[in-house]
Formats: C-alpha cells, sequence, structure tokens
C-alpha cells in the first residue's frame, strides 16, 4: 500500500510539475532507491505522455551541479539540509519542487543491540557527506553517545561533537557504496 502510494504520488508531482505531455523529463538520481523508484514510476508517466529519462548518479554532488547547469529537469536524491548546503556551499539557488519521503536512518550491528552496549573507544562508521553525517550525529546524540555543541545542527561534524564520555572514534564511508548483501 505505501509503496503504491509513493509511486502514484511522485508520478503525479512529476508529471504535473515539471513535465506536460509529449515532453521529455530528465531526472537526475542515485542509484538504491531514487533510481529504482524512477524506474517504477516510468510505465505511468509514459501513459500520460511524458518521457521519463533517468541519469544515474553515483555521488552528491553532480545531481546538484547538472541541475543548476540546466542539464537536468529534476533531481530526487537529497534531504533538505543536504540541499541548504549546497546552495550555500555552491552559491546555488535551487529549491524543492516537491517532498518526497526521507530514507530511513539507523544503527546496525550484528553484534551489540543497542547503542548504550557499544565498548570503550568503540570505532562508528557515519557518511562523509555533510547531511547524512549530521544525521548519524543526532542519531548519536538521540542514543545517549555523544552531545553536540548545538544539540539541533543538522549539518554537524565530528568536530562538532561537545562531549564523548565512551571515547568512540567515527570512520567516515561512502553511503552509496554500502549496501547489505
Amino acid at each position: 500500500m505505501k509503496k503504491t502510494f509513493l509511486i502514484t504520488a511522485l508520478a503525479a508531482a512529476l508529471s504535473i510539475g515539471l513535465a506536460h505531455a509529449g515532453e521529455k523529463l530528465v531526472v537526475g538520481a542515485t542509484p538504491v532507491p531514487h533510481a529504482e523508484i524512477l524506474e517504477l514510476i516510468k510505465p505511468t508517466l509514459a501513459k500520460e505522455g511524458v518521457d521519463l529519462e533517468i541519469k544515474v548518479f553515483t555521488d552528491y554532488v553532480q545531481p546538484n551541479v547538472q541541475l543548476n547547469e540546466k542539464r537536468l529537469d529534476a533531481n530526487y536524491f537529497q534531504t533538505k539540509p543536504y540541499l541548504d548546503g549546497f546552495n550555500k556551499g555552491k552559491g546555488a539557488n535551487l529549491v524543492t519542487g516537491v517532498g518526497v519521503h526521507v530514507e530511513p536512518f539507523g544503527g546496525y550491528s550484528s553484534k551489540y543491540k543497542k547503542l548504550a552496549d557499544l565498548p570503550e573507544g568503540a570505532t562508528i562508521a557515519i557518511p562523509n557527506e555533510g547531511s547524512n553525517a549530521g544525521r548519524a550525529l543526532l542519531l548519536l546524540q538521540k542514543g545517549g553517545l555523544i552531545t553536540l555543541k548545538d544539540p539541533t545542527n543538522a549539518l554537524a561534524t565530528p568536530k562538532d561533537i561537545a562531549t564523548n564520555p565512551k571515547n568512540s572514534s567515527s570512520a567516515n564511508w561512502n553511503r552509496l557504496y554500502c549496501r547489505a548483501p
């Protein structure tokens, strides 16, 4: 039911807001799940006369760069804090056309049941880009593992950690390439 609703809502938003019948709509997306979701709505858009071309990107910068350069009609991959950070850092003025889902985000381990179980000096992997690194740090703060200088900073980095009682360290990783088998 949720999948059907998401596909219908996204198809409606793209067809009404960005393209007209008989037009090509070029959308940039990251591979999983965004390009996969776009592939699912492609037949629905085709029935409405919209030719959806999906350009897949394996980084988070190029979809916004190409949208800003008008080589894309839209992109589908990011959170609002990430978009705001891109605009500020690149002097761009990209805007949200339609709000979409937010990816689930959590801490996962086959060994530990909760953050409190992590041993002293544990290494914790966090995403290597702005807003998702901030989301990870906010999650660690919520779990009581750290505190941040600004407890609401969605763009926090490890430098913004105020207290770290377990002396945990962070290791950056590219979330586009980390996927369970």
